[in-house]
């Protein structure tokens, strides 16, 4: 079965190993163009294409392709199949139809909830209690194609979106590979049509969200914090100066001090007062520092108070 995949971050790399194991033929890779990044803001090639070019794989990185050359060009590729996992770019309708059998998307949610461009973050936010991925038979709209294959999983209560992150990208590897696997087999997995109820949409997350509202509920909170890390990481103002929480909890009980005052700091964290309840923060970080445990904060703060 020949191949064509069109990933680019780390989240698509384990599926991409899943199409030469499980699949067939690679017969190219798509991925965005090469994008600064780091402190020297130098051109780096993305994880997909990073894997592609270690195991020798034709690697195509256009701008985007409506243009008739290069869906001419996949066209040229006779691909049995394309699969698309977190590429960041749209296919249009007739790039849709080149392949024999269509192109199918890795989700990481249990569509029709949390389409779009943050599933994992929207999900630990919403306070979902599981979520998964599907393998969806793509076509025109934006998630909207029939469910082929669907595997769930628990959200933990100290998931963050890295560590859900990381267990989805294995998930979604596993749930690729079973599709490929029937396919090879002649055997196309049933389409499940989405519901039109519960539909939701997993809108892209913007720097500006990581600010916190201590007057909101100590759960809601906690949830943020996860949601956000390891980007763009929550913040909020403490003790005069403007904090990053890389991790928190919630406390039982209720605060019975005003939104944002330090009710309590001991070397098990810092506890604030919210809208709901007391979120204990457990590991922060200063301007200019670097995360630390909420005891060594302390320690570099010696006349911090709490109420």
């Amino acid at each position: 079965m020949r191949i064509v995949f069109a990933g680019t971050p780390e989240f698509a790399v384990p599926a991409l190993e899943a199409c030469w194991t499980r699949g067939g033929e690679v017969v190219a890779v798509y991925t965005q163009p090469d994008r600064p990044a780091g402190r020297g803001r130098q051109p780096t090639a993305s994880p997909v294409k990073q894997l592609a070019l270690k195991h020798g794989l034709p690697v195509r990185q256009p701008e985007n392709l409506k243009s008739a050359a290069e869906q001419d060009a996949l066209r040229a590729l006779a691909p049995d199949v394309m699969v698309v996992v977190a590429y960041g770019l749209i296919l249009p309708k007739a790039v849709l139809a080149i392949p024999r059998l269509g192109c199918l998307n890795v989700h990481a949610s249990l569509l029709p909830r949390w389409r779009g461009a943050a599933p994992i973050q929207r999900a630990i936010e919403a306070g979902d209690a599981e979520t998964g991925v599907g393998l969806m038979q793509m076509e025109a709209g934006l998630d909207t194609g029939p469910v082929l294959l669907e595997k769930r999983i628990p959200i933990a209560v100290d998931d963050t979106a890295g560590t859900l992150h990381d267990r989805l990208s294995a998930l979604g590897a596993e749930v690729l590979g079973d599709g490929l696997t029937l396919l090879r087999a002649g055997m196309r997995p049933a389409a499940r049509p989405q519901p039109a109820a519960g539909v939701t949409y997993a809108h892209k997350l913007d720097k500006a969200e990581a600010r916190l509202d201590w007057t909101q509920p100590a759960a809601v909170l906690a949830r943020r914090v996860r949601a956000f890390h390891p980007w763009p990481v929550a913040e909020a103002d403490l003790g005069g100066e403007r904090i990053r929480i890389h991790a928190a909890t919630v406390l039982p009980g209720a605060a019975g001090a005003t939104p944002g005052v330090l009710v309590a700091a001991g070397r098990d964290g810092l506890d604030v007062a919210t809208g709901d309840g007391v979120l204990r923060i457990l590991r922060l970080q200063r301007p200019g520092g670097r995360p630390v445990d909420a005891r060594d904060y302390l320690n570099a703060r010696a006349g911090l108070r709490s109420a």
